[in-house]
């Protein structure tokens, strides 16, 4: 059975992953120009923050996501949902549903009233995920170029 665990987003796990998911993001950025930030650590420290990885039942990470607080939003506080990843080999086994269903636990705990994403359509299977999470289609509530769609959802 996976299990999660709130690491540091600048732990070496952590670290690894984001880096991974990175480089998969850059590969398969239509047109390249995709734009490589890794977060502010201090933005995933609760309570304005959590970042979680994904360990597999051998105890190898093979996923991580986050969550950070940002500027309050039409329904009040907002969370946002950042860097969902789950390792190519992985996918498929429930881990990005884990992660989604727990930070949305988390979010609701810190009092987010709401939690947003932003993501780009070429990640389809991302976007579907979402869906079935209960994320809708929202106005964009930022300005990141690496983005195409953004979603929200009343918690």
């Amino acid at each position: 059975m996976p299990t999660l665990r709130a690491l540091p987003a600048d732990d070496p796990v952590s670290h690894e992953l984001l880096t991974l998911y990175f480089a998969r993001r850059a590969e398969g950025f239509p047109g390249g120009g995709y734009r490589t930030v890794f977060p502010d650590p201090a933005a995933f420290e609760e309570p304005n923050g959590v970042f979680l990885v994904l360990f597999d039942d051998a105890g190898e990470a093979i996923g991580c996501g986050g969550i950070r607080r940002i500027a309050d939003g039409p329904m009040g506080v907002r969370y946002e949902l950042k860097h969902l990843f789950v390792r190519p080999e992985a996918r498929g086994s429930g881990g990005g549903r884990l992660l989604v269903t727990e930070l949305e636990e988390r979010a609701r705990a810190f009092g987010a009233a709401e939690l947003v994403l932003d993501t780009h359509h070429s990640l389809e299977a991302a976007g579907s995920l979402y869906a079935r999470s209960g994320f809708t289609a929202i106005e964009p509530y930022n300005d990141n170029q690496n983005a195409t769609r953004w979603y929200g959802k009343a918690l």
